[in-house]
């Protein structure tokens, strides 16, 4: 018997963007199963050409605003079913509202466990617990397991088609006649933001020993303004923030040899696309449950938590510095992220 499954995840965009290898690999070993995926409209690049996926997008901020904006968008989900069961993989209290109202209407529902005890355990300063939780593509499959899907997750990068780039991408980058290695030095949240400073003298170090293009990613406003002023500094690079949209980004991360992120969305974004990404991580760490689908532990460029024990002292990174000098992500040295790029490329 077929099932029609309904799932919500509305942010973070790491967080969403976590969801796709998991809602592939539930559809690729359900082939009697259909999902459609409800989140943030610009995120719909994310979930193209997924067989058995559609996509609705959710104006929050507008027309799906408020209580009376999400009965409205239940009602539109509802005219889509009816559904076996909703998948609420975000469990917030938008999505606790719209679960009360197909609960209603007898539509079985499952939440995620965010797994917040144990999370708290991980960040405490006295009494931390310092252990791997379960990753949080898990976390998703979970959700559908109880649905009564069999999901099994293979936690591998997936293989590259790599696309011919469009003529517009290929003007603003050039040929690729040597390694396109990505740069993403923020975050949203200062526990978590490497900086330009570092990210500019890495950039140097990865022209001069490997003769690499550097591809700057972030986001618009202030980022792509602060990065424009790296691309100055740094011959032969490229400022792509603000000047593409996400479905461009994408294509051109496939493109990349390497992409150089913070615990942040373009780590799970390189997930996406099969690119191996090295990891700089502050304030977090990846046994919370948020290293990108695929990618490798060993390629985290990190402090030891011998040497730094306030580590990790944020899930997020929103907390202040207990230090408040962020020794964490000071510690990180541009060469210690190149050794781990070139044991990549090389």
């Amino acid at each position: 018997m077929s099932k029609k499954i309904l799932a919500f995840r509305f942010s973070a965009m790491g967080d969403v963007a976590m969801t796709v290898p998991v809602l592939k690999e539930v559809l690729e070993q359900n082939p009697d199963t259909e999902i459609v995926m409800v989140s943030r409209p610009f995120l719909k690049p994310f979930f193209e050409n997924i067989p058995r996926l559609s996509f609705v997008g959710a104006d929050l901020n507008g027309e799906h605003n408020g209580f009376k904006g999400l009965r409205k968008l239940y009602k539109m989900l509802k005219g889509m079913g009816p559904f076996t069961a909703v998948a609420d993989i975000h469990s917030v209290l938008r999505t606790f509202i719209l679960d009360a109202m197909f609960q209603a209407t007898g539509t079985k529902v499952v939440r995620l466990d965010k797994g917040r005890k144990a999370k708290k355990q991980l960040i405490k300063q006295s009494g931390k617990v310092l252990s791997p939780l379960k990753p949080m593509p898990e976390r998703y499959a979970d959700v559908f397991r109880k649905i009564g899907l069999s999901v099994s997750l293979s936690n591998q990068l997936p293989q590259k088609t790599s696309p011919a780039l469009k003529q517009a991408e290929l003007e603003l980058l050039g040929g690729k006649n040597q390694p396109w290695i990505g740069i993403a030095p923020f975050a949203q949240h200062k526990g978590k933001i490497w900086g330009e400073k570092k990210a500019t003298v890495l950039s140097k170090m990865l022209q001069e020993k490997l003769n690499a293009k550097i591809l700057f990613f972030g986001g618009p406003g202030q980022e792509a303004e602060i990065l424009d002023k790296c691309v100055e500094e740094v011959p032969n690079s490229v400022n792509l923030a603000g000047n593409i949209k996400l479905k461009e980004e994408l294509e051109i991360i496939e493109h990349l040899d390497v992409m150089i992120s913070m615990d942040s969305a373009n780590m799970h974004m390189a997930s996406l696309r099969g690119t191996t990404c090295v990891s700089v991580w502050g304030a977090t760490h990846h046994y919370a449950g948020f290293l990108g689908y695929g990618q490798s532990e060993n390629n985290i460029a990190e402090v030891s938590v011998n040497e730094l024990e306030c580590r990790p002292c944020s899930v997020f990174g929103n907390k202040p510095c207990l230090r408040e000098d962020y020794a964490c992500l000071e510690g990180v040295t541009p060469e210690m992220v190149y050794n781990k790029i070139a044991n990549v490329i090389e």
